[in-house]
């Protein structure tokens, strides 16, 4: 190295790192031209955690604090590099800082509807959406498998495959649940933490951590919603004889105040409304034993004949029971028709 090289470098006595933009994870400190002086003191900041790299290799991660560096604070990196002198000269190595604060408001949801198996309903389709929130937890992990080499990492540049990620592991989360629909949406924060945990390992092969996830609204498409909605009006009208009458009871007024043949009109809509919803009524309740048609009442035993009026010159006697005068031979009373001895 000439003189002219060596005095063109320069000694780095202080490393630290503030962010400059919000949504940063990863960024590597410059180092072109200039090399860490030994004592050197590196300042790692709460939310934050920075890495040695020599020749592409991750050495030392240290956690928030304050280092002079020394073969003390990276033993790792002072055997890889294999100094005679203890680390007395300076060093070239790359330090990157990451980010460990919570990434929050991240937003989720569904962009077609996914099919899951419900034990109410059969199959159906339905949409969700919601917030989570993450962290960096594992630098080593991360700076492997995600960040790399690069200058400086974002959350926009994650965002998609982490949103892909739990989309695609929600049909397994809610096939496993056995939760109906209807209990699904009323039991929401419940949901949210049985999804989070299958996708928890997911996050930590990232080397990050999920640390909340939260479904705000679970629907299904507007064709099946109709048909929910339907369902449930059904369910709440409960006997349909009933609402029928009140319904037709409803509508009477308005008949009433149509004039000549508006009024006989609307009479006859409404009288053959009311039989077909009646008639559905019955359809609609299969379970109601009919009625069996009322018998005929008993035959009436036919009243006894009274006798005709007493002749003249005919023997008589008098009825037991009223005293008229009626034939001697007469069985029955011509008057009140009792029977006579």
């Amino acid at each position: 190295m000439s003189l002219r090289d060596f005095l063109s470098k320069q000694f780095i006595d202080v490393i630290h790192w503030t962010e400059s933009e919000d949504g940063v994870l990863a960024y590597r400190y410059p180092m072109q031209d200039m090399e860490i002086q030994n004592g050197a003191k590196l300042t790692v900041r709460e939310s934050q955690m920075a890495a040695f790299v020599n020749e592409g290799r991750i050495a030392d991660v240290l956690a928030p604090g304050l280092y002079n560096l020394t073969t003390n604070t990276l033993p790792l990196l002072t055997n890889l590099m294999n100094w005679d002198k203890k680390f007395e000269s300076p060093f070239k190595s790359d330090v990157y800082f990451f980010s460990t604060r919570l990434q929050v408001n991240q937003r989720w949801g569904t962009s077609n509807p996914i099919t899951i198996r419900d034990k109410e309903f059969g199959a159906v389709r339905l949409r969700a959406f919601g917030i989570y929130s993450w962290r960096v937890a594992d630098p080593r992990t991360f700076h492997t498998k995600v960040s790399g080499t690069r200058d400086i990492y974002h959350v926009a540049e994650i965002e998609g495959q982490l949103r892909n990620t739990i989309v695609g592991r929600m049909s397994d989360a809610f096939a496993s649940s056995g939760v109906p629909f209807l209990d699904m949406a009323a039991n929401q924060v419940q949901l949210g933490q049985k999804i989070a945990e299958f996708l928890k390992p997911t996050f930590g092969e990232l080397g990050l951590s999920l640390e909340s996830f939260v479904v705000e609204n679970l629907s299904l498409p507007d064709e099946l919603q109709k048909r929910l909605d339907e369902r449930i009006g059904m369910t709440m009208i409960g006997d349909m004889g009933k609402y029928t009458q009140f319904q037709v009871a409803q509508s009477m007024p308005i008949a009433a105040a149509n004039e000549g043949g508006g009024l006989a009109g609307a009479g006859v809509g409404l009288g053959a409304g009311f039989v077909m919803a009646q008639q559905m009524a019955n359809a609609m309740q299969p379970h109601v034993q009919q009625q069996p048609p009322p018998q005929a009442p008993p035959p009436v035993s036919a009243a006894p004949v009274a006798e005709p009026p007493v002749a003249p010159g005919v023997e008589t006697k008098f009825c037991v029971e009223c005293g008229k005068p009626i034939p001697k031979r007469a069985k029955f009373c011509s008057e009140c028709g009792s029977a006579q001895q």
